[in-house]
């Protein structure tokens, strides 16, 4: 069994104590031991992996949100065009790249093909490539006229990377034939979105029947479903029928933030704000000040930070990363989110950092293994050069990754 001990080191465990200097030895593909101070390991048999007193040892990120498919498209309609084939290479070349990005688990939010992430995840498991830990998602479950239906009367076949279904045993049925297929995850589109001029973000497009359709069948087969859910009545909707993480969530009202707060205990909120937080205040590339004002990019991003510091308050559990993969936000920046969290919704570095850590490893279903540097949890692990918590961007900065582990396994050294 392979031994590394990491000496000299700054250990931010994220369990949300302050960094202390110590050790930490790793067996096979666990946590074995931490010292602190001038307690040492055994070093016998040991590979040595010296932090000279600076670095910091952290565990791997967990992207809450999660687009492998996607190669930083400027539309919908670009994914849909994408082969099969062309397409499954673009997911290989950003699993890899994630793992680079010190990024060692993803959720998914969904896949461009029905089965892309399933191969993914299967070949990663496997060995027969390098990718971080994937839960692996359906692509969007949308409605006629929700978004991801790109279709029009006189262009039917328009798509995107989602399928529409319409009606209770419409869903019942897709979902059925996705969890056939292998998916972890069902993905559901119940509200609307800001790029949609007939369902905007405050609006609810699929109906209770279809998401109550859906939910019976992943339940039934002991998956899980996360959700595109803006308005207040998406987010009570996906609360109700046992939605594990729901994005976005912009528009929670007072009763959706009860519902949260009272299943606190299973539920997770990935608001995925780097998106708007970019289009508002940073987008020049992408959008004209009449566009920002026109879309409300501003205002949105005020109503999802007032939402996300009360969510916070209540003690509902939020989650960092997410919607990477798009031109506004390239793979890669994902950790940008944090800053985000920090600059906008009043968390302190500790509270960011924890949400692409130990919470995301409790939304992965892995709380007493994953997201922290602790005895018998799994060895993701990253050495960065530098202090995250002073300067979270230090985590944008690929060279001052000296080590990725994965599993016990070095990716980067």
């Amino acid at each position: 069994m392979s031994r590394t001990l990491f000496t000299g080191v700054r250990v931010l465990d994220c369990t949300g104590a302050e960094p202390f200097i110590g050790e930490v030895l790793v067996e096979g593909n666990r946590i074995q031991s931490i010292a602190a101070g001038d307690d040492r390991l055994p070093r016998d048999n040991c590979d040595v992996v010296d932090g000279g007193g600076t670095k910091t040892l952290m565990p791997g990120l967990i992207e809450s949100h999660a687009h492998l498919s996607i190669d930083n498209a400027g539309d919908l309609v670009e994914i849909g065009m994408i082969p099969p084939e062309e397409n499954t290479l673009i997911a290989m070349r950003n699993a890899k790249f994630y793992l680079d990005c010190g990024i060692t688990s993803c959720i998914s939010a969904a896949a461009s093909k029905p089965r892309m992430d399933v191969v993914i995840r299967n070949a990663i498991n496997k060995g027969e490539i390098a990718g971080p830990r994937l839960l692996a998602a359906s692509p969007w479950l949308t409605v006629t006229g929700g978004l991801g239906d790109m279709r029009t009367l006189h262009m039917p076949q328009m798509s995107s990377m989602a399928l529409t279904a319409d009606g209770p045993e419409e869903f019942r049925r897709l979902t059925r034939e996705l969890i056939r297929e292998g998916v972890d995850i069902i993905k559901l589109v119940i509200s609307g979105d800001t790029f949609v001029p007939h369902a905007p973000s405050d609006s609810t497009v699929m109906s209770e029947a279809e998401v109550a359709a859906a939910a019976d069948v992943v339940h039934a087969h002991g998956k899980r479903m996360s959700a595109h859910a803006r308005s207040a009545d998406s987010v009570k909707l996906a609360v109700k029928y046992g939605v594990k993480v729901i994005y976005h969530a912009n528009f929670a009202d007072e009763e959706a933030i009860d519902m949260l707060e009272a299943n606190k205990d299973w539920v997770f909120v990935s608001p995925n704000i780097g998106f708007t937080a970019t289009a508002a205040y940073a987008g020049e590339k992408w959008f004209t000040e009449e566009q920002v004002q026109e879309l409300g990019f501003r205002e949105e991003l005020a109503a999802a930070s007032r939402g996300l510091q009360e969510l916070k308050r209540r003690g509902i559990r939020i989650l960092g990363g997410g919607d990477y993969g798009f031109n506004v936000t390239p793979h890669g920046d994902n950790a940008r989110d944090l800053s985000h969290l920090i600059d906008y919704c009043g968390f302190t570095p500790m509270e960011a950092l924890l949400s692409m850590t130990k919470h995301g490893g409790a939304a992965m279903d892995l709380p007493n293994d994953l997201g922290q540097i602790q005895e018998g949890f799994l060895a993701d692990l990253l050495l960065v050069d530098g202090d995250p918590l002073t300067d979270p961007g230090v985590l944008l900065d690929r060279g001052k990754l000296h080590v990725v582990m994965k599993d016990g396994t070095f990716h980067k050294r």
